[in-house]
């Protein structure tokens, strides 16, 4: 997997953290990863997904960048250490939990830190390069994985990869892709996950 944050074909020899030649198939044990089909992220109005990102995207991530890795890309990913390039450290929450949004459609897909600090996930998400989520984090009414690993949104946005470590699955994102601003609909939604624990309220 390569980096992608231009408009040409990225060099093959740049290999990212949510690269699927890293990713080792599900292993299908335990409730989570929750899986999906290949169909989720067929061909659509734009790319996988049927519009562009949203406008304004948090943290003053690149809406280019953003646009081609989560509608035009599934294995290619923003550089190493770029979220921590961006507003994100400046303006996140260190004290309480954030809620991530799909860069496209504005719905909730992660919620950190949960059962850890900021500090605890800044730091695992820095050693990697990405920002890191785990399966308690992750507002699973939105979001699946393939069984390749990829992570993906159920508008067809990529994601990332889940990339599973010692501690169990690490959900290994693109920031671009989980900045989005939810909308009056998608807040409720958000909030409402946040009530749950992030739990799929369907299980």
């Amino acid at each position: 997997c390569a980096f992608l944050d231009t408009p040409t074909t990225p060099p093959p020899n740049k290999i990212g953290c949510n690269s699927s030649s890293m990713a080792p198939p599900l292993s299908g044990k335990g409730k989570y990863p929750l899986q999906a089909s290949e169909d989720v992220m067929s061909k659509k109005a734009h790319g996988t997904c049927a519009t562009p990102v949203q406008e304004n995207l948090r943290w003053g991530v690149d809406r280019d960048v953003a646009d081609r890795i989560c509608c035009f890309n599934r294995h290619y990913a923003e550089h190493s250490g770029y979220w921590l390039k961006t507003k994100f450290l400046t303006e996140v929450d260190k004290t309480g939990e954030t809620t991530y949004y799909d860069s496209v459609d504005g719905k909730p897909l992660f919620i950190a830190p949960r059962g850890r600090t900021f500090e605890q996930f800044k730091a695992e998400s820095s050693s990697h390069g990405w920002p890191s989520f785990r399966d308690e984090e992750v507002v699973w009414e939105n979001m699946r994985c393939l069984p390749n690993g990829e992570a993906i949104s159920l508008a067809g946005t990529h994601l990332g990869h889940n990339l599973p470590d010692g501690k169990g699955n690490r959900y290994c994102i693109n920031l671009v892709s989980v900045a989005g601003n939810p909308t009056n609909a998608t807040a409720a939604e958000g909030a409402a996950a946040g009530e749950l624990g992030g739990k799929d309220a369907s299980l």
